[in-house]
Parts: structure tokens; sequence; C-alpha cells
């Protein structure tokens, strides 16, 4: 049998490295701003596409999507060529996934910078472009699989089988979280609604970090770390069991950022008890990742490439001891919609997804440029800054966190609230600044790091054809000598992708077709009813403008939150809510109960709160929205959003839609009227007039929920 010439593509591999860099930047940059937003509000600049609510899932999803997404596709395109011994199955394809990839993530920015938003963290793109993801999503699918069938190397290493499960878990992922129905060219609403939603997406949400942020990261690991080390992997038994117990209990583990909320008790057991549980294999992966380099602890001290990848695995196994332990019902009680998540969560993305980034592109870009690094001496500055950075980041962000849990919870000996809300954000505005100025530490060293990567290439030749010879694949395999029970899927990739879903789909399936079936779980209010038409108009204003990534909607049933907001949530409260509001931090209070009778602030002060925060709250770090006084609501849209509404199963009564806009007229009427009589003169057709219903819709249908019959 003679060998084979072929020929690796690095030119899809440089292309993604150089999206990775920039995008980077660009996202961390971003980063930066909404965080000295939070100390400066005039940062703000009173422009809609550059308020916090719309900036920060701009921040997330470049940073998510952007740098880490094209990370994934620069390593696994590096990688998998090699281990394979095969060019990727097509170049057209890569072509396609590579400027596909891009033009998602430009027309995400736009789109989020101009107001739609599903309001589903980590998946706020709207419908088009989620089926944009899909495409390209399959699109790689196909590169990798057409790759991995026509291989020279029959076993699959490690590292595929991380790429491997993470391409079928994100695809079943995304379809199942994005189900929307729209009502315009760009716009929809979650076909989920309430409890269902807050599961389905929180599902989602926490297995964006496992199976996005996470398992092809694992997979990159498991292939730079020994080849920058030089070492073989410390164990490979143990990369089996990392493997399979990992992404059979990452999918479980969804509910635990849902704790002491309307979830069903039993689901959110559920999730603590996993929660726990992925101590083992992630910690399991990280000692095999740390003792690959046993032996090379000199070379790691000289080494800045090394260095990156030690305080990746790290900041991973950090993270990962830090998750299930707020996942510990008397921890999350302080913790969950506090600062001290913020600090849990940077700690993985700039410690270990950043980190482990820069380490690849340090080791990668001078190999397919045939160079040495420009400047090993700038690389060890970056490491060093980039530490810095971290650790001014995280550990403001965690003294932050505490602080707010204790304050909340804090009573004076008379039995009333220690402090007000508004005092629980302005003692901690010290430990925002720090945050920021320890992120801009972070950016200078990414700045540093494509400084000194652009002139590596500027150096180099760039060797875009990269000749390999390989003896073509065996037809009949001959089995020698004793061979690991596990061997037997490592040659077989249809069937380790098939067996990656079946293990994912279990812990997805047991969690979420209850909570639909079984009506008992979301138990209905007989008061709470559709919202009305201008009503709706204005919560669909209040996600367009990322007021959900500061308020909560979910009352706990904690002392000090039913003293400070009004009665807990109950699961019926929220049917008819698409998508859901509950929330995942607290920078402003929660506002579930906003516009109960006994908690109702009058209409002219919502509307001079909207129009400037600080002459209402001293000290607030609210941005001011004063567009909302002065544009005009589009209701064109009222009727298909009262259809879209009915046949997601909102009891609006027939041909609704088509008196839709005189009712919402009417009650516009009604509030311009109550604010003329406040001193204040505007129009019905301003967008204010409909926030204002909104907010004081909230919670006005319970008033004495354990009065009220359950139906």
């Amino acid at each position: 049998m003679e060998k084979q010439t072929f020929y690796y593509d690095n030119k899809i591999v440089r292309n993604f490295a150089l999206a990775t860099t920039i995008w980077g930047v660009v996202g961390m940059l971003v980063g930066c701003i909404i965080a000295f937003q939070l100390v400066f509000p005039s940062w703000n600049m009173n422009f809609a596409p550059t308020t916090f609510g719309r900036m920060r899932p701009v921040h997330t999803n470049a940073v998510i999507f952007a740098f880490v997404g094209n990370g994934i596709f620069m390593g696994v395109y590096y990688s998998l060529q090699r281990l394979l011994k095969a060019r990727m199955f097509s170049d057209a394809l890569s072509k396609v996934h590579f400027w596909g990839w891009q033009l998602i993530i430009v027309f995400g920015a736009l789109s989020l910078w101009m107001g739609h938003t599903s309001g589903k963290e980590y998946a706020e793109l709207q419908w088009p472009i989620d089926i944009a993801i899909t495409l390209i999503w399959v699109v790689f699918g196909i590169n990798m699989m057409g790759t991995i069938l026509k291989r020279r190397e029959r076993h699959l290493y490690v590292a595929i089988w991380f790429f491997i499960g993470t391409w079928v878990t994100v695809a079943l992922l995304h379809i199942v979280n994005s189900f929307a129905l729209p009502y315009s060219w760009i716009d929809g609403y979650s076909w989920y609604a309430g409890v269902q939603d807050a599961l389905v997406q929180w599902w989602y949400g926490h297995n964006a970090v496992a199976f996005f942020l996470t398992t092809p990261y694992l997979g990159l690991m498991y292939y730079f770390v020994p080849k920058a080390s030089n070492r073989p992997v410390y164990s490979y038994k143990w990369s089996i069991i990392h493997f399979w117990a990992l992404i059979f209990i990452y999918i479980w583990a969804g509910p635990h950022h849902l704790l002491y909320t309307s979830l069903p008790d039993w689901a959110q057991s559920v999730g603590v008890v996993f929660s726990i549980m992925l101590i083992l294999p992630s910690w399991g992966g990280m000692l095999n990742g740390l003792l690959t380099l046993r032996g090379a602890w000199d070379k790691v001290r000289e080494d800045p490439i090394l260095k990156f990848m030690v305080v990746a695995i790290t900041c991973y196994g950090m993270a990962t001891f830090e998750g299930p332990m707020l996942s510990l019902k008397s921890v999350n009680a302080i913790t969950h919609y506090t600062d001290w998540t913020i600090a849990h969560v940077h700690v993985g993305a700039l410690g270990w997804n950043g980190f482990l980034t820069f380490g690849i592109l340090y080791w990668l870009i001078p190999r397919i440029f045939r160079t040495e690094l420009y400047s090993k001496k700038l690389a060890s500055i970056h490491f060093w800054i980039g530490v810095i950075g971290i650790i001014m980041y995280a550990i403001p962000m965690y003294w932050a966190g505490f602080s707010q849990g204790l304050m909340w919870k804090s009573f004076t000996p008379e039995g009333t609230l220690t402090y007000q809300f508004l005092e629980t954000v302005t003692s901690i505005v010290p430990m925002y600044l720090l945050r920021a100025v320890g992120g801009t530490i972070y950016l200078t060293g990414a700045i540093l790091m494509a400084f000194n990567l652009f002139k590596t290439m500027q150096k180099g030749n760039f060797l875009a054809e990269e000749k390999m010879e390989a003896f073509p694949l065996a037809k009949v395999y001959k089995k020698t000598g004793n061979e690991y029970w596990h061997n037997w899927i490592e040659r077989r990739p249809m069937q380790l992708l098939v067996g990656s879903l079946i293990v994912v789909a279990i812990g997805g399936a047991v969690e979420i077709i209850p909570t639909f079936l079984i009506k008992s779980n979301v138990p209905t209010i007989e008061a709470v009813k559709p919202y009305t038409p201008l009503e709706l108009q204005g919560r669909d204003i209040y996600v367009r403008e990322g007021c959900y990534t500061c308020h909560s909607q979910m009352i706990r049933p904690f002392r000090d939150e039913v003293v400070r907001y009004g009665d807990y949530s109950k699961a019926g409260e929220f049917v008819y809510d698409h998508p859901f509001q509950w929330g995942s931090k607290r920078t402003g209070p929660d506002l579930a109960r906003e516009g109960h009778s006994k908690l109702r602030r009058p209409d002219s002060w919502h509307y001079n709160h909207m129009l400037a925060p600080e002459d209402i709250s001293p000290g607030s770090i609210m941005p001011p929205y004063p567009w909302l006084l002065t544009d005009d609501l589009d209701t064109s849209n009222t009727a298909a959003k009262i259809r879209a509404m009915m046949t997601l199963g909102v009891p609006y009564t027939k041909d609704f839609d088509q008196v839709a806009n005189n009712d919402l007229m009417k009650q516009a009427n009604n509030i311009v009227a109550n604010l003329k009589s406040e001193g204040i003169e505007t129009k019905p057709t301003k967008e204010i007039i409909a926030v204002i219903a909104y907010l004081q819709r909230l919670g006005s249908d319970i008033e004495n929920v354990d009065d009220l019959p359950v139906r």
C-alpha cells in the first residue's frame, strides 16, 4: 500500500484565527464600555443603541459566539485535519462556514443595537438569524463529519469525541430553545411561556456554557496542551470517563439557575443533584490536563504559551467547582441575582476561554506562518497583564455580590429592612469601577497580543497548503492484541454521534416533558388575564430596551423579598408571558409587583423616571430613556401581535385583533388624562404611554393570591 499525498488547508485556520483576534478585541471593548456605564450613567449617551440594556447582549454574544465561536472553529479546523490525516471534506463548505458565521455576527450585533431581541439570555437573536445559525451549524457539521468519514487515521482521538458531542448537543439546544412564532419579518414571540419558557431557556443557557464554552475547549485542551508541552495526555482512561460522564450529567443541571423560583420543586432538586455530581468529571478533566504537564514544569516557567494554558485549566477547575457550590440552595439564596454570578462567569470566560484561546493563538500562528513568535517578552507581558486583569475583575465582583446578598437580607432589631434597594446599589459602585479597570487591563493584554500576532504574520511566510503524506485507511480492520472496550466506538464516528445525542437527550427529556404535560406543575390562576394591546406593546418595548438585563420579575419566598417587593411569585402568574421575564441579575429592584395596588406609583412617577432617573432616585445608575417620550408607538403590528398570541394559546376573544387598536387608544387616553391631572402634557401615541401601561399592570392581577381560586 503506497502513501497518498495531500495538503492541509491552513487558509481556513488563518481566517478563523484572524476573526478570533479581531472579535475578541471588539467584544472585550464593548464589555469595558458597559462596565463603565454602571459607574458613569452618562456613558449611555442618551442614545438608544448605546444604552446598557442594548449593549449588554451585544457584549455577551460577541464574546461567546464571535470570539469563542471563531476560536473553536480555528482549533477544530487545525487539529481535525492533523488528527485524521485528511484535508477538510470541502473547501467550499469551509468558506461558506467562515463567511456565514461572520455575517451572522455582524447582523446579530446590528439587530440587537436596533432593539430586535428575543429577551432570552445568550439566545437574544431573533428567528431569521436563528435559522441562519442553524444552517451554518449544519454546514459545519457536514464538513466535520465528512472529514471524519474520509480520514486516513482509523482511531478517533479524544478531542474529536468532544467536537462531535459539541456539534450534536448545540444543535439540539439551539433548535429546541429557538422555537418562536413570528409576527413580523424579523420579530417573534417565544413558543413557550412562563415556567416552561424559563426551564427551556436555562436548559439551553446553562448548556450553552457547557457545550459551547466548555466541551469544545476541552477538545482543544486535549490536542493543544500535549502539542505545546510535547507530552502525552496523562490518562486516556480518564479522558473516556471525563467525556461520557460530563456530557450526560451537564445537561441536567440547568434548573439550578431557577432555585426558589416558580419552577416545580422536583425540577429544582434534580438540577441541584446533578450540579453537585458535575464536580467529579469536571475536576477529572482538569487534573488530566494539568498532569499532562508532568515533567514539563521547567518549560512552563519559561514558556508563556504553557503559562496561558496552565492558568486556563486552573480557571476551568475553579469555575467548575464554584458552579456546583452555587447550586446549593443555602448558597444560592445569597448569591443569586447578585454580582457574584458575574464574577463566577468571568472567571470561566476570561480565564478558561480567554487564556486557552490566547495560548493556542500564540502556538498556532508561528507554525502556519513558518516563523518564530515576534516577541516572547510581549507574550509574557500579556500573560501577567491578563492575570492582573482577571484578579482585578473577579475580586471586586465577588465582594460586590456578597455585599448585595447580605444587605438585601439585613433587618433592623425592630424588624424592618435595614437598607433601601438603591443603597445596596450605590454602596458597590466603587467595586464596579474596579471591575471596569480590571476589564480594561485585560483588554490591553488582548490588544498587545493582536499586535504581537500581526508582527509575527508580517515577518513570516504563510503556508496556505501544507503538504503531507499518509497511508490510506485500510478497508478491512484487523484487530491487534488486547484492545480496550472503548476502542469499538472510537473507530465508529456515526455511532459516536448517535450515542452522544442519546446521552444528552435523556436529561432534557426527563426535565422538560413532564413540565409541559403534567398540568399540576403549572397551575393557572383565575384572576390572571392576558395583557391588553397597550400593555403588550409596552412589554415589547421593555424587552426591546433590555430592561430584563437589570430587573427581575420573580419574587422568591424569602422574608426580605416579600417585605421589600410583596407576595412571592406563583407559577400561574406567567402563563401569558412570551417570553418569560424572570431575569438573572438585580442591578435594579424586582418589578413583579410594580403595579400592585399597595405598591403602585403614579403614572407621572414612571414618566419622569424614564426621562431622568437620577432626579427621581438620586444616585441611580439607570440610564435615561428620553426617546420613549418623543417616539411614536408603532401600532401597525398590533393586530399581528394579538393573532400570534392567540396562536400561542392566549385566550383573547374571537376577532379581537380587529379592534385591538381601538382598545389600545382607549387605555392610552386614560393614562394621558392621568398624566395631565398630574401636570404632564403628552400624546397617547407616544411609546412612554405603553411602557407605563405595562409597568402598572405588573402584579395588579394578584391582590391576594392565597384567596384566589386555582383551577
